[in-house]
């Protein structure tokens, strides 16, 4: 690539997803037609039938008469028992940020914060965001909630409102972007309630759960609606606030309600028992259509896993190749041919804008502008792809990498390396 020096490669803008607006044209017109139609009915019948009138009767009963009778249907369903034996363990997350004459709402609500914020008092923080959270152990005077990252993300102070109503102030024990889980930490002098995790692997398409949490925010806390499973195992693209799609997640999809505010309570069933931590909906899909009940939850057995590292270690350890990268898509067609000189038959992979120190993929003799296409075996197609069979590994394994250079298919063995936190970049690394 020593001839192009004097060329970059630059990624192409990302389409942009179709307004909101509409979506409430759409229903502004459903609702006239659906209004006409009635209309329309109604006149009909007045013309087709014949009417006849009767004057209102005089007088009225001054005793009323009317009665409550006693209800034949009492709250003791299981759905009822499954919720009273979890909302005490349910509690809303308050996410505490520094005022910033630069911020606004959106910065609010994905939570990021100026870097200034750390040294601020607290009587100038102000609620960015309310999420959901669950109360899972209690140890000494120690007690321990999983709830999502970006519930608790870029957050200078942390409070969490328990189901009695009492507010207490709440500690970070852990967190992980790429799973969306984190750890807090609370007194447990007034928690009364844990909950317990169920097995994620044995829930079935069709079973009843329950979503219990904060929709909205505390206002409406220990709210719950019932749903069913509707796919025991879902894959969808997570991306981050640029709109980069960094992962793909397998989650659980439900079409019990969960909306802003629910994220970081739990999915429980009717045992009452959690067998995932709700963290995102679908509201609308790529062309801006309106989508109702698609809720998905992190699977419980994965959520334990990542639980215990965080509580034990701080962090999740995984292995990385040590490159920043971009994915191939977003090169143009005529720098894929002139400056990467690919075979115009590969249209999918991962492109190497830089090798880091310490490089796993360095070690294993990779360069700036190789263009990945296998990893293990697997045909890597993105980002989410490449993290995607990385993440199956563990550091110190050795994977099998396909890719091109100058237009020549080449391999080599990568022995993978820890990641590291400390390697920022605007690319994306990995």
């Amino acid at each position: 690539m020593d001839n192009n020096n004097n060329q970059q490669v630059d990624p192409k803008p990302k389409k942009k997803l179709n307004s909101w607006w509409k979506v409430a044209v759409i229903a502004l017109v459903a609702g006239l037609i659906g209004g006409g139609v009635a209309y329309g009915a109604g006149d009909l019948i007045s013309n087709g039938f014949s009417t006849t009138t009767s004057s209102v009767p005089t007088g009225s009963s001054k005793s009323g008469g009317t009665k409550v009778n006693q209800s034949n249907v009492k709250g003791t369903s299981q759905s009822t028992k499954a919720f009273k034996q979890v909302k005490a363990s349910v509690v809303s997350v308050i996410n505490l940020q520094a005022q910033s004459s630069s911020s606004d709402s959106i910065t609010g609500i994905f939570g990021q914060s100026s870097s200034s914020s750390s040294s601020s008092s607290d009587s100038s923080l102000e609620a960015a965001s309310e999420g959901s959270g669950v109360i899972y152990k209690k140890d000494g005077n120690t007690a321990y909630i999983v709830t999502n990252n970006h519930v608790v993300s870029g957050s200078s102070k942390l409070e969490v409102i328990l189901s009695s109503g009492k507010k207490l102030d709440a500690k970070i024990v852990g967190t992980d972007a790429t799973t969306d889980l984190a750890v807090l930490k609370i007194n447990s002098a007034d928690v009364t309630t844990v909950a317990s995790f169920g097995n994620s692997n044995q829930i079935e398409a069709g079973q009843s759960v329950l979503a219990i949490g904060s929709p909205l925010g505390s206002d409406y806390a220990t709210s719950v609606t019932e749903g069913i499973i509707s796919a025991k195992k879902r894959t969808v693209q997570v991306q981050d606030n640029s709109g980069n799609t960094t992962a793909n997640a397998s989650v659980i999809q439900t079409d019990a309600a969960i909306n802003p505010g629910n994220s970081g309570g739990p999915l429980i069933n009717l045992a009452g028992q959690v067998v995932g931590i709700n963290s995102m909906k679908l509201s609308s899909d790529d062309e801006g259509t309106s989508v109702e009940g698609m809720g998905f939850s992190i699977p419980s057995n994965e959520v334990v896993s990542v639980i215990n590292q965080l509580v034990k270690n701080g962090k999740i350890t995984r292995p990385a190749l040590g490159i920043e990268l971009v994915s191939l898509e977003n090169v143009s067609a005529a720098q894929q041919k002139s400056i990467l000189k690919l075979p115009a038959n590969i249209t999918k992979g991962i492109v190497v804008m830089k090798t880091l120190s310490p490089s796993a993929a360095g070690n294993a003799g990779l360069k700036k502008y190789d263009v990945i296409t296998e990893l293990d075996g697997t045909k890597v197609t993105d980002e989410a792809k490449l993290k995607e069979v990385l993440y199956k590994h563990k550091i110190g394994d050795s994977v099998s990498v396909k890719y091109y250079r100058d237009g020549k298919l080449k391999s080599a063995t990568i022995k993978l390396t820890e990641n590291t936190s400390s390697l920022n970049s605007e690319s994306s690394s990995e």
